[in-house]
């Protein structure tokens, strides 16, 4: 199949293009995020290849079935920026990679965590230049802690494990509570007895329309007060401005984010050389206790690898049968 690979970067490249090379797939790599201006690159291909940050609404599906663009490859688990209901109308097939390494993004989140209680980029920084000094650097011993984990799938699984091998309490919330989870030791309790109880609450669960904004101002008052809030899902998730409201009165102890609601104008690319034009960034970029990546827990090379050979064998599969087994049924 011919394929517009839109939001590509050069890393992907030496992804793709080997395992691509068994598959015989024409990708054409396009910088561009794919959105209603830049569908038209679409033109002359059967599908297009496309990264969270990309723009699938009604009109940009309809510009690609217009374009005879017959399947959307999503090379990522979630699909929430793609409207399932625009392409079944549209007769566009949907594809996604449902799992490809839960490590990847659970280790990160664990990752965030480390750094925020022993403050070890702050420590970094002094170090470099001469000052030895502890003071700020307090943290606590995550043995014996209770740990919050909102969404049990693969990456909530592991996830919980790695923060039993702490020597956690874990606790978790999730509306298919999972039995392996369970199995581990994990307690499954209402949402609302997972936050006040919890010391770091980590949330691992898909944005949909009832996920949007899961935390609030009403669930953050809910929070153990100073608790820590990681976040290495989806931005929308979370209401970024009640977070810094809790930020400021010191409700929320810490925050770590691997994601933003507004990320599409920010995340991969390269804006050091100029100033940032989202004020609410901006301002969480002036608390000590938040710490923020790139939208980089998925970035570890097997996750890559299986990305590359999910997404691929999903578009051979649907040249070769008209479906694939990883395809999103719309509503």
């Amino acid at each position: 199949m011919k394929v517009a690979f839109f939001s590509a970067k050069d890393f992907e490249h030496g992804v793709f293009d080997p395992y691509n090379a068994r598959k015989g797939h024409v990708l054409r790599y396009l910088d561009p995020h794919l959105n209603a201006d830049t569908a038209s690159l679409a033109a002359g291909h059967d599908c297009v290849c496309v990264f969270v940050n990309d723009v699938l609404n009604a009109e940009v599906i309809e510009k690609l079935a217009v374009l005879g663009v017959k399947l959307i490859a999503a090379r990522s688990a979630g699909i929430n920026h793609i409207d399932l209901e625009a392409a079944k109308k549209n007769q566009v097939a949907v594809v996604r990679v449902p799992a490809y390494s839960p490590f990847a993004v659970a280790e990160h989140a664990v990752a965030m965590i480390l750094t925020l209680n022993r403050k070890t980029h702050r420590a970094y920084n002094r170090v470099r230049e001469g000052n030895f000094a502890l003071d700020g650097l307090l943290g606590f011993d995550l043995h014996g802690k209770s740990v919050g984990v909102v969404g049990t799938g693969k990456i909530g699984q592991v996830f919980a494990r790695i923060m039993l091998g702490f020597g956690c309490e874990v606790l978790a919330y999730d509306v298919a509570p999972n039995v392996s989870v369970r199995e581990m030791g994990v307690q499954y309790l209402p949402m609302a007895d997972v936050l006040r109880k919890s010391d770091i609450v980590s949330l691992h669960c898909p944005l949909l329309a009832a996920t949007r904004y899961l935390i609030c101002e009403e669930t953050l008052d809910k929070m153990k007060p100073g608790a820590m809030l990681i976040n290495t899902s989806r931005g929308g998730l979370v209401d970024t401005k009640a977070v810094i409201e809790a930020l400021k009165t010191g409700q929320l102890g810490s925050l770590g984010l691997d994601v933003y609601e507004e990320e599409a104008e920010l995340f991969f690319e390269d804006l050091s050389g100029q100033v940032l034009q989202d004020d609410v960034f901006a301002r969480l970029l002036t608390f000590p206790n938040v710490l923020i990546t790139g939208h980089q827990a998925f970035f570890t090379s097997e996750a890559l690898q299986g990305i590359a050979m999910t997404t691929l064998d999903n578009i051979s599969e649907f040249e070769s049968t008209g479906d694939s087994k990883n395809r999103i049924r719309g509503k």
